[in-house]
């Protein structure tokens, strides 16, 4: 355990950015998976708004730091590859 007052600050400051960067990493991830499973059930229209509130997540979490801004660009290329191959 740390006895500085300073590195005490770190390790309360590490937790909360850690919790921050789950919540964001979580709502990427669930996203993607409403969107996986409106692409596997055929629904173009659905897939089509789970995949705007996807992009939107991802873009997000790219600007925060959470992902790479590459990271970001490739899942939302793949997901809208996916969309697109509906028509």
């Amino acid at each position: 355990m740390a006895n500085i007052k300073s590195a005490k600050k770190r390790i309360l400051v590490n937790e909360t950015k850690a919790a921050r960067n789950k919540a964001i990493r979580s709502r990427v991830k669930t996203s993607i998976k409403k969107v996986d499973a409106a692409v596997e059930a055929g629904d173009k229209a659905a897939a089509q708004a789970a995949l705007t509130a996807a992009t939107a997540e991802l873009s997000k979490a790219a600007s925060k730091g959470v992902y790479h801004q590459n990271t970001s660009s490739r899942k939302i290329s793949r997901l809208t590859k996916a969309v697109n191959k509906l028509a």
